[in-house]
């Protein structure tokens, strides 16, 4: 076979790219998440909540809702469908911890859920905080010299 018709054959069996696709369905579902967000933040500002409790109540209640879809099953068909933009930080953390909390259900209250909870959050708490020693480090040092 020539290079020729090599290049045909791949062209032909190959998997046509649909990232472009898969971006713009990432973006519409992580942006409807966001939305969703901003229209909590504005009603709990007009319900009279300062600010920074309304950001506080946004991120529990997104929480709440990530738990809730899937402890439904939900949750995992919109993570088929938006991909990357289902995981928004807050959303899909929520998620992540409440899948790992309801596979280890079997193993009990205790050396199931209660201990296998954490299996996802472990690492992101650890990093998360290791992350921020560190920028808070190297802020300084960089201040400093100001």
């Amino acid at each position: 076979m020539d290079k020729v018709a090599y290049k045909k054959h791949v062209e032909e069996r190959a998997k046509k790219s649909t990232t472009g696709v898969n971006c713009i369905r990432a973006f519409l579902v992580g942006g409807t998440i966001c939305v969703i967000g901003q229209a909590l933040v504005r009603l709990f500002t007009h319900l009279g909540s300062e600010q920074a409790i309304a950001k506080t109540l946004v991120a529990l209640v997104l929480m709440l809702i990530a738990a809730i879809l899937t402890g439904l099953g939900l949750y995992s068909k919109l993570a088929k469908l938006g991909m990357a933009g289902a995981f928004v930080p807050i959303t899909g953390f929520a998620n992540a911890i409440t899948s790992s909390a309801i596979e280890s259900k079997t193993e009990g209250w205790i050396f199931g859920m209660g201990a296998k909870i954490f299996t996802i959050a472990g690492p992101v708490i650890l990093y998360g905080t290791l992350a921020s020693v560190l920028y808070g480090v190297i802020y300084y040092i960089v201040t400093l010299w100001r």
